[in-house]
């Protein structure tokens, strides 16, 4: 069975989901960013990414397209091992969308550290 594995430290869980959306809040610009991801081959693979504007290192790229007022593309980068994230203090944190619900990551993983790294990747439970 498929399954995203999320580690850091010495904490880590596992969600049986095929897919899920990976959003956050720009820390700058303070405008919501998201990206749709799949699990399949044993790697995680983005097919599409959407944000509601640009400014400070997020201009969407040339072939974005503008759909209600949301920036819409698909990344053109190859299917990942492992997607590293950082958790601080200092930024609002990650949500981890599956089965219709968000969640804040530090709320799925309560022993995070202040200042951590949280590693997704795709794993077979």
């Amino acid at each position: 069975m498929t399954a995203l594995c999320i580690s850091a430290g010495v904490a880590s869980i596992t969600l049986y989901v095929n897919s899920f959306t990976l959003a956050w809040m720009h820390s700058v610009e303070k405008i919501r960013w998201e990206e749709q991801w799949t699990i399949h081959d044993n790697a995680l693979h983005v097919v599409l990414a959407s944000v509601r504007g640009s400014g400070a290192g997020m201009e969407p790229p040339p072939d974005a397209h503008l759909i209600n007022g949301t920036w819409q593309y698909t990344p053109h980068i190859p299917p990942l091992q492992t997607l590293r994230l950082a958790h601080s203090p200092f930024t609002q944190g990650y949500e981890l969308c599956f089965g219709g619900e968000c969640y804040a990551l530090d709320a799925l993983m309560p022993e995070l550290l202040r200042l951590d790294t949280m590693v997704l990747e795709a794993c077979e439970r």
